[in-house]
């Protein structure tokens, strides 16, 4: 460094330590005061941006944000005004859908809680975590839902499922249909079948008759099994190569389907196509801009009700007869990650990426 450099900085760091002060004679002109005027949000811009590049058009009804990070699962109650929720923070809640009041916190994971639900009576709750851990909690009394109470704690496999059949998968792209009876399978499929070669096994779900079994594939491959003669009955090809299934329902349409039913896929390229299984063929096609969360079905007897949620922030209501958008649920600012009807279909609660849980309505409400 110069000497005349180091000259300069020491009579600036002098100058630094006085006192300044700004005479009449400095003054060009006087500015009124408004008065305090808001910050531009891009004024305060670290460099990091946020999920959302504006403000989020919020149509919910109640909103639950105890969680603080990201909400993974959610249940409604199957009678009561009541919600069950997990998350990242290794918490379940049990709150009150109308004003959003906590009813109890479900603690003792220790790992964030991806999986919750209810008894089919409403009686109890389960939540798993990411920690092998099943929790268990019950109602106190049978004067109200407010008073809960842990019951037991369970360790074991990753997945328990009981019935008279049972179907497994594997993201190996292994199908085996089971008698719970016999060690040895009904049928097995694998991906040296040809037919069935999927690149891994993403979603499933069997038919109200029990008849059929749509699995969906890492790859964007949809294939309709037949459980009766353990094969592959039809390949449907609606979604983008490459895009994974996410979801698989099965939706009420009287008169449509005959016994094999109607079913919905939903995946990663953000549509939701229709299928008629009894002809095969693509009914219409639902879309979102981005990847595809979940897919439920609304009770009779609106059971031709269909709800999505998206990666894209939203959920939408389909009426699935004719493909309609019915309405769009707006007020995340993060992905939708799951969501549940309540009240016999006539709100629909979401978990978002943004942790925060809501509550819409899934119909506009009239007058």
């Amino acid at each position: 460094m110069s000497a005349e450099k180091h000259h300069d900085e020491e009579e600036i760091d002098e100058l630094d330590h006085e006192e300044h002060f700004i005479s009449q004679d400095d003054i060009l002109e006087e500015i009124a005061d408004d008065g305090d005027v808001p910050m531009d949000e891009d004024d305060d811009d670290d460099g990091e941006t946020g999920e959302s590049s504006g403000p989020v058009h919020n149509n919910s009804v109640q909103i639950f944000p105890e969680h603080r990070k990201s909400v993974f699962t959610v249940a409604g109650h199957p009678t009561q005004p009541l919600a069950a929720t997990g998350g990242e923070d290794d918490l379940g809640y049990i709150w009150d859908i109308t004003d959003g009041e906590i009813i109890v916190k479900l603690t003792g994971h220790t790992d964030s809680v991806t999986s919750i639900a209810w008894s089919s009576d409403g009686e109890m709750v389960s939540t798993g975590g990411m920690d092998g851990k099943i929790r268990i909690w019950r109602r106190v009394g049978n004067e109200n839902y407010r008073n809960w109470e842990f019951l037991t704690e369970l360790q074991g496999p990753d997945e328990v499922m009981v019935g008279k059949r049972i179907v497994t998968a594997c993201a190996d792209g292994t199908l085996i249909f089971w008698d719970p009876r016999s060690p040895t399978p009904v049928f097995k499929l694998t991906p040296e079948d040809g037919r069935f070669d999927l690149e891994g096994i993403t979603s499933l779900k069997v038919n109200p008759s029990s008849s059929l079994v749509v699995v969906g594939g890492a790859a964007g491959g949809v294939r309709v099994v037949s459980l009766n003669k353990g094969e592959v009955v039809a390949t449907l090809g609606g979604h983008t190569e490459g895009e994974s299934i996410e979801a698989i329902e099965f939706v009420d349409l009287p008169g449509v389907g005959a016994s094999a039913g109607v079913a919905i896929t939903g995946a990663t390229d953000g549509k939701a196509c229709i299928w008629d299984l009894s002809t095969m063929r693509l009914r219409a096609t639902l879309e979102h801009s981005d990847a595809i969360t979940k897919l439920l079905t609304h009770p009779t007897p609106k059971g031709y009700l269909v709800v999505s949620a998206s990666a894209d922030k939203t959920l939408r209501t389909w009426d699935a007869r004719t493909g309609a958008l019915v309405r769009e649920h707006m007020g995340h600012n993060a992905a939708v990650l799951d969501a549940s009807l309540g009240l016999e279909g006539s709100v629909v609660i979401s978990a978002g990426d943004d942790g925060f849980a809501l509550v819409f309505t899934t119909e506009a409400v009239e007058g």
